[in-house]
């Protein structure tokens, strides 16, 4: 079942996202004719998240999702656009300040092995951000890592040994503690379950959830399997070659979606009833997703939507709010359905 709320039950806006856009500028070869092609990644993006909710962010592989979380923490520079953090315009701050900036906001890798030093002990790591952010004596540091350690469900004994013997599920329950440390309110989750076996992600979202209740964090759960995000999100964010195709609250999403690509990724989910899921439409996508560096002209989508028509092909589609709280890119949001 998916997470029971509202966007409407929670108002202060943690996190503001305007207009980010990130293109990288490939290698020149023989073939660019004096251009450096570019490959557009994120492409004009907006949303906020509020105080304590979780936005999940889905579309398939390479459409953007990782690259957007990076560039809100500033992992990556912004081509264009703004992050806010409150007041706080994160994209304008000059080195110093974002380092002091950073203990408010962490990510949660997904590759739970390569995200941790194979050659320093758990202890080590997790007081790595400690150590570099802030004056706590060695005592209070320890007492912050037996405090951490517990908080994940790991035992104290664990801070003595290296990652190589965890599993994957232990070693991203290593990797949230250490995000845990400075006491952040806001955690980019980059698909942190993706490479988990099924029962273990299951455990780690259900370890989020009781975070976020126990110290009241905000996150931006990034992942590709929508049921999953159905189970952890207030908020559903759809995105497709960089651009934001739909975003409104779950239950919304999963009740009425208003975007043909978010018909398509809905109705590949299976239902645990044979009759009912013998009897459902199947929205089958034709064709391959088209490349960032060449996207296609008016919306992106409308090389594989089933309902396009020529307007679709040399107009983009304006991002609005067809109901409140509910935003689609789409011409005819509302009123085709696939």
């Amino acid at each position: 079942m998916e997470k029971n709320s509202s966007a409407t039950t929670k108002t202060e806006t943690l996190l503001r996202v305007e207009g980010i856009t990130k293109h990288f500028d490939l290698k020149r070869s023989f073939l660019s004719l004096g251009h450096s092609p570019v490959v557009k990644a994120v492409d004009g993006i907006s949303f906020s998240i509020n105080q304590g909710e979780t936005l999940g962010l889905v579309g398939e592989s390479g459409c953007g999702k990782s690259t957007l979380g990076r560039v809100i923490l500033r992992l990556y520079e912004a081509t264009a656009g703004a992050v806010f953090y409150q007041d706080t315009e994160i994209t304008s701050l000059h080195a110093e300040e974002l380092r002091r900036f950073r203990t408010k906001m962490q990510i949660v890798f997904q590759d739970s092995y390569s995200s941790l030093n194979p050659r320093h002990r758990i202890g080590e790591i997790i007081a790595e951000p400690m150590t570099i952010h802030t004056e706590m004596t060695p005592r209070q540091i320890r007492d912050r890592i037996r405090e951490l350690l517990e908080l994940v469900g790991l035992q104290i004994s664990h801070a003595e040994r290296f990652p190589h013997e965890f599993s994957g599920g232990q070693r991203q329950r290593i990797n949230i503690a250490r995000a845990l440390a400075l006491y952040p309110n806001f955690i980019v989750c980059d698909e942190p379950i993706s490479a988990l076996d099924v029962s273990i992600q299951a455990q780690v979202v259900n370890l989020l959830q009781d975070l976020q209740k126990k110290l009241g964090i905000t996150y931006l759960f990034i992942a590709h399997d929508l049921s999953m995000v159905q189970h952890i999100s207030d908020r559903i964010a759809v995105m497709y070659l960089g651009r934001m195709m739909e975003l409104t609250t779950s239950r919304d999403l999963f009740i009425e979606p208003l975007h043909p690509y978010t018909q398509s990724l809905i109705s590949a989910i299976p239902i645990p009833d044979p009759k009912r899921e013998k009897g459902r439409t199947h929205v089958v996508l034709e064709g391959e997703v088209p490349s960032p560096v060449n996207p296609p002209s008016g919306c992106i989508f409308h090389t594989r939507c089933p309902v396009a028509d020529e307007r679709c092909t040399r107009e983009v589609p304006e991002y609005r709010e067809i109901k409140p709280g509910h935003f689609v890119s789409c011409h005819y949001a509302g009123e085709r359905r696939v």
